[in-house]
């Protein structure tokens, strides 16, 4: 960075207003929604009804499905949640103790999917099971075929949940650990079936800064024009698995997906803070130093229940960069009003806290 640009970029940051880089948007000065457990099926009204006479307030949160990944790209959402569970040697989540429980269910993974080692995609083991898409691979594969159908999108945000809770219940499936060997591998899979050329990397960001925070906050980011067609993986854990994940590689050098690092940290670029109405300051004073946040609209079903949208103006106001939903249409599980989008139906737009005028008009 040019000595005058920096400067300014300093002033700007410790007077509260995100620096002025001309024109040309950059991949943190827009904002989007997108969904939340993207691949998500319903659970099976035969299973669903006898966890529900168990457990009516757990049930009721999880009470949701989504259409396929392709249909809500199309639709022009431009965030999606993927949660994975590690299957080394395959087979271990290809009978769901939840098709005993409930008799009668349709067939499960009659292709034999589950059988293949590699990464599963899927929300709770052995009770939330089905999905549209049931491998990692398969979504993956998914991802690639619609953005070569549409070689200039707009950036696709992926939030990634890597899943080893047990749920101490007897003869419940208990998943694999994530290693830092098991991330290389999650690493790899990302890279074999999508493309390095189709992700855009920790490494691009941080360029020749000597910290990938240092590079955020001179925002560093890329260019719209330059994310075009790509996506942008994020890894959404805290404590021993966002360790394992960083473990060898100080700011995230030769990752593949950006963690949820804390402000403060070499790798700190895209954080998670999904409470908006609680931390819509802290949300808005980091947007404007450079960092990309994830948040929230909506949980549980509770919003869209009471048809609330207060969640979601405070994200709209607080510049997040994605807003996560699960509702871009309205339930099909119980009667609610409640949708989100921006104005005009759309799920992107210039991002009110830190795009500018300028960049702000070249957003399109």
């Amino acid at each position: 960075m040019k000595p005058v640009l920096l400067l300014s970029a300093l002033a700007a940051g410790a007077l509260g207003t995100a620096p002025q880089r001309g024109p040309e948007p950059l991949l943190n000065q827009i904002q989007v929604i997108g969904s939340h457990n993207s691949y998500k099926q319903a659970i099976d009204p035969k299973l669903f009804g006898l966890l529900q006479k168990a457990d009516s307030a757990s049930m009721s949160k999880i009470d949701y499905e989504h259409l396929t990944l392709t249909e809500q790209l199309d639709k022009g959402l431009l965030a999606l949640e993927i949660d994975v569970y590690a299957d080394t040697q395959g087979g271990k989540y290809a009978h769901p103790k939840g098709l005993d429980l409930a008799p009668g269910q349709p067939p499960y993974d009659a292709a034999g999917l589950m059988k293949q080692p590699g990464f599963k995609v899927f929300h709770i083991q052995d009770l939330d099971y089905r999905s549209n898409a049931p491998t990692f691979k398969l979504a993956l594969q998914e991802l690639k075929k619609w953005s070569a159908a549409h070689p200039t999108h707009h950036p696709v945000f992926i939030t990634m949940n890597a899943k080893s809770e047990a749920l101490k219940r007897p003869g419940f499936t208990v998943p694999e650990p994530f290693t830092p060997a098991v991330f290389d591998a999650l690493d790899k899979e990302i890279l074999d079936n999508l493309g390095a050329n189709k992700v855009i990397t920790p490494d691009q960001v941080r360029g020749q800064y000597p910290t990938l925070e240092s590079a955020v906050l001179h925002y560093n980011w890329p260019t719209l024009r330059a994310a075009q067609g790509k996506f942008v993986f994020v890894l959404d854990e805290l404590g021993e698995k966002r360790a394992a994940y960083i473990q060898g590689h100080s700011s995230l050098k030769g990752r593949v997906l950006f963690a949820d690092a804390e402000p403060g940290t070499p790798e700190a670029a895209i954080h998670i803070l999904n409470n908006a109405k609680q931390d819509q300051a802290t949300i808005k004073a980091l947007v404007v130093k450079g960092y990309i946040i994830r948040t929230r609209a909506d949980s549980d079903t509770q919003e869209a229940r009471r048809n609330d949208k207060s969640s979601f103006v405070a994200a709209e106001q607080s510049g997040a960069q994605i807003i996560s939903t699960d509702y871009y249409i309205p339930s099909t599980h119980f009667k609610s009003p409640y949708t989100i989008s921006f104005a005009g139906d759309t799920y992107f737009r210039p991002n009110p806290v830190n795009a500018g005028s300028s960049a702000a008009a070249s957003i399109k």
